[in-house]
């Protein structure tokens, strides 16, 4: 999930992936979007959690989609492209999978739980997608290397919520199991953008999704009473910078390099960010936010990030057998 990314951090062009047209011939951009999708979608994380800190968490990722899906909706128009009617539904069930649970309960968590931690919880995706997409279709078609990832996968997040995690600090446990079921949210949110075939610019199916979800975010926050004794006054800089940076760099820039990367390069070389991102998040939380890495930290990131590559190898190997 682009918490970027969301997951991504935010990660709304899932919704339409698009093929590899050429190669690209700039070392410069191809440099400077690599960087993004894997730098600032790996610091998103901590981005979120300096917003969160004096912005309620929905009301956080609700401005951050609604003026990143604003910004992106506009470049759509200008671009001469228009909404159909099923474009502008499945835009609400992917904003509600995507980003109101997706990205809300992330948003939440990292009230409760530090950013690393978050990363990596979230970075258990993929398993999710194979797990769900294996049950929505009543058949479970294995190989080796998927076999390993989802067992390793699942190792490590059982470290993470192991003991270290249910002795911690209040809320340390809820919060953690918060990341996973937006983990798994997004997850059903990718399958059914696949099983909808639906056609279309990726700009802007998610700007569509972002303005979605960003008004699911902010009605949902307002009913929990995330507007009562909340004052923009009490904002600190430090919380406007981190909600600017998560629209700009991490929904706008991060997301326009990862569409010119997936319109020249394979889409599984593009998604070695998945691999990048958790690790990015954990220095960047134990550098600049005194995060603790601990041993079973660095366990479950490795065993993690080894998971996650397992099972994308294992998935290209079942579309190469069909």
């Amino acid at each position: 999930m682009a918490s970027g990314s969301a997951a991504a951090p935010a990660r709304a062009n899932e919704i339409s992936p698009t093929k590899p047209t050429v190669v690209a011939k700039s070392p410069g951009l191809t440099f400077v979007s690599f960087f993004s999708i894997y730098f600032i979608w790996g610091s998103t994380y901590l981005g979120i959690r300096y917003a969160v800190d004096t912005i309620p968490p929905l009301y956080t990722a609700g401005f951050r989609h609604l003026a990143a899906g604003t910004i992106l909706l506009i470049w759509a128009f200008a671009k001469g492209l228009r909404p159909t009617t099923a474009q502008l539904r499945a835009s609400l069930i992917v904003g509600f999978f995507f980003f109101l649970i997706g990205h809300g309960t992330l948003h939440w968590a990292e009230t409760r739980v530090p950013s690393g931690l978050a990363s990596l919880l979230i970075a258990t995706e993929p398993i999710w997608v194979f797990l769900v997409a294996s049950a929505a279709e009543r058949k479970w078609r294995m190989n080796l290397p998927l076999l390993c990832g989802v067992v390793l996968g699942l190792a490590g997040v059982a470290l993470l919520l192991g003991r270290d995690t249910l002795s911690s600090k209040p809320g340390m446990f809820v919060g953690s199991l918060a990341c996973l079921v937006g983990a798994i949210s997004w997850s059903v949110g990718i399958i059914y953008s696949r099983r909808s075939h639906l056609s279309g610019s990726p700009l802007l199916l998610s700007a569509l999704s972002l303005l979605s979800g960003s008004v699911l975010l902010l009605t949902t926050g307002t009913l929990l009473g995330e507007a009562r004794g909340f004052s923009f006054s009490q904002v600190t800089s430090r919380s406007w910078l981190a909600l600017a940076y998560l629209i700009l760099f991490g929904s706008v820039i991060a997301f326009t390099a990862y569409n010119w990367l997936m319109e020249h390069y394979p889409p599984t070389f593009v998604a070695t960010h998945t691999y990048v991102n958790p690790i990015i998040a954990v220095f960047l939380g134990w550098w600049l936010a005194g995060e603790k890495v601990t041993i079973n930290v660095a366990i479950a990131a490795a065993l993690v990030v080894i998971a996650v590559f397992l099972v994308d190898r294992g998935m290209v190997r079942l579309k190469l057998k069909n």
